[in-house]
């Protein structure tokens, strides 16, 4: 069996396309650390990006550096790394027990693979210049890759809804089918870039099923799944409120489902004891009908604030109650803001300690906020 070491020996070389450091341990560091070759003043050096707050990062490392550093970062900073390289793909899993899982799974020869020039910071999972099916039908890139420039918004969208699934990876198991719901998949963009980064590049066996109640649109995505030959990616019109078609579902993805809808959705995930959940909330109309506060009535008399504090505090009132099911659960921003208010994103992953109610429902009574997942996963305080 093969060591950390080793394992770095073999994937940190020059013809390495990306590695990223995930699952960190502390609180004080980075969730992620993409790693990259880059060439500067004739060298060959690898960038370190990560985010801190609303700072991008980036330091350059020799291989000797890189190396000391990655197998540091291993021993107890980050639970798991993915490398990415012309010949092979590999990944190291490290147990809360210092248990190593190390897997190294060669492919086809990816030619034309060029290390960037210094200044070119961002490098997305689903690089432009490298044409993806799904992506071209869909018009966001053109049959030679080229991202088109009324796309560019989705275009980002997309790869940041995958770098937050990179970060979850730990939770998904590789010894087995991996069965997703997508509900609302519409047109299905982020439906088929899931299937293609689990399936096609990172080796996952994985089950996607996206649920809408359009028929055209279901009827089209299917066509371009066959036409795909991804066998294992299937789009079904159904009802959120009502879908019974499974038993187990190991994560859930609700993407601007509107208002009550989401609720449902999160449902739904907690009852299927999904291990990981991703939700974009959308019009949350209920707590904006019903909120009252004496204390804040200054602030809620004004229509447009009233909508928007509304919608924040739906968004923390469904966070806690994930928490409260045994979730760890975070609020992130999707996308920027300029390109639309709808941009945060609650994640959860199963695995958290059960927060208690108490508090939440101390200031759920006193906004009048009791909401529909509320009742959802705690019946006994009242019908729907």
């Amino acid at each position: 069996m093969k060591t950390i070491q080793e394992f770095l020996e073999e994937q940190i070389r020059e013809d390495l396309i990306l590695a990223v450091l995930s699952g960190s341990r502390k609180k004080d560091i980075p969730t992620r650390v993409r790693i990259r070759p880059v060439e500067l003043k004739g060298r060959i050096l690898y960038q370190a990006s990560s985010t801190v707050g609303q700072k991008v990062l980036h330091r350059n490392y020799t291989r000797e550096e890189l190396l000391s550093y990655m197998e540091q970062c291993l021993s107890g900073d980050y639970s798991q790394l993915q490398t990415q390289g012309r010949c092979s793909d590999g990944s190291v899993l490290v147990s809360k027990k210092g248990k190593q899982t190390i897997k190294v799974k060669p492919h086809e020869v990816k030619e034309n693979v060029k290390i960037l020039s210094h200044n070119r910071v961002k490098q997305y999972i689903l690089p432009e210049g490298v044409p993806v099916p799904f992506l071209v039908d869909l018009g966001v890139m053109s049959p030679e890759g080229k991202v088109h420039v009324s796309s560019y918004d989705k275009y980002k969208q997309i790869n940041r809804f995958l770098e937050f699934i990179e970060d979850v990876l730990p939770k998904l198991s590789r010894d087995r089918e991996i069965t997703i719901v997508d509900f609302g998949c519409g047109k299905s963009y982020l439906t088929f870039a899931m299937y293609y980064f689990l399936r096609e590049l990172r080796g996952y066996d994985v089950n996607i099923i996206g649920l809408d109640l359009k028929a055209d649109v279901i009827e089209n995505c299917s066509r371009l799944a066959e036409s795909y030959g991804y066998d294992k990616l299937h789009f079904l019109q159904g009802d959120i409120a009502g879908y019974q078609g499974l038993q187990k579902v190991d994560m859930v993805v609700t993407l601007h489902a509107c208002d009550k809808a989401t609720d449902y959705a999160l449902a739904k995930a907690v009852e299927w004891d999904a291990e990981v959940i991703f939700s974009v909330p959308c019009c949350q109309h209920e707590l904006n009908a019903k909120i009252s506060s004496d204390l804040l009535a200054p602030v809620l008399k004004y229509g447009i604030l009233k909508e928007r504090l509304s919608a924040l505090i739906t968004d923390g009132i469904r966070a806690n109650l994930l928490e409260s099911k045994g979730y760890t659960t975070q609020i992130l921003e999707f996308i920027d803001m300029e390109h639309t208010p709808k941009n945060l994103l609650i994640r959860a992953v199963k695995g958290g300690k059960k927060q208690g109610m108490e508090n939440l429902r101390n200031m759920t009574e006193a906004i009048h906020g009791d909401l529909t997942l509320e009742k959802l996963l705690y019946p006994e305080k009242g019908d729907v």
